[in-house]
């Protein structure tokens, strides 16, 4: 059995101050340092998206964040524009221990499609390259850690589920958006996968 760490999305953007500041995002820093250091594979998530991306409500006259569209791919939900390519905001937090990383996946940087999965965008065929790193490194295992728990982090999960990982959460290393319900959904759906919640 050989376990994987994935990191996912700890960027300036999703702490305090940022852009899409998921509450106390920055809380998960500590705890998942303390994971890297001791992880065999760590693996980092970085949203990367243009500043065109269609996942930006800025970009749709007339729509909000949080409004939903349809997409070719169904609903999306739309947010203020965050983790714009090559700016502060989409940097890993300063306070990340980034030096042990085996790989960093970007992900969302195709404009007409978003990526909350670190494994697949979300048209759910379109894969990121994560399996392959992870296969050919023998893992079996994964624990998940990051921003946002009810988004980025659950994508990741139940995509690792279907892959055959067996996968692990790790919840006192994440931190939720919690938007109409989304903890508690995500948290079911997780649940009901298989996933295992620490």
């Amino acid at each position: 059995m050989a376990e994987a760490l994935i990191v996912i999305d700890i960027q300036n953007d999703f702490c305090p101050g940022g852009a899409l500041a998921v509450p106390n995002g920055d809380e998960v820093i500590a705890p998942t340092n303390a994971l890297i250091e001791t992880a065999d594979t760590v693996v980092l998530s970085q949203d990367w998206h243009p500043a065109d991306h269609s996942s930006f409500a800025s970009n749709h006259t007339g729509k909000s964040p949080f409004d939903v569209v349809e997409m070719d791919y169904g609903p999306q939900t739309l947010w203020p524009a965050h983790c714009v390519q090559g700016s502060l905001g989409a940097e890993f937090h300063p306070e990340l221990m980034t030096g042990p990383a085996n790989a960093i996946i970007r992900k969302g940087m195709r404009s007409a499609i978003d990526s909350y999965s670190t494994f697949f965008e979300n048209d759910r065929k379109t894969p990121t390259g994560l399996v392959g790193f992870l296969r050919e490194r023998n893992v079996t295992d994964v624990k998940l850690v990051g921003l946002a728990l009810d988004f980025c982090v659950a994508f990741s999960a139940l995509d690792a589920v279907e892959q055959g990982f067996a996968v692990s959460v790790q919840l006192n290393a994440c931190r939720a958006i919690d938007n109409a319900g989304s903890l508690d959904q995500a948290l079911e759906q997780m649940r009901s996968c298989g996933v295992q919640l620490l």
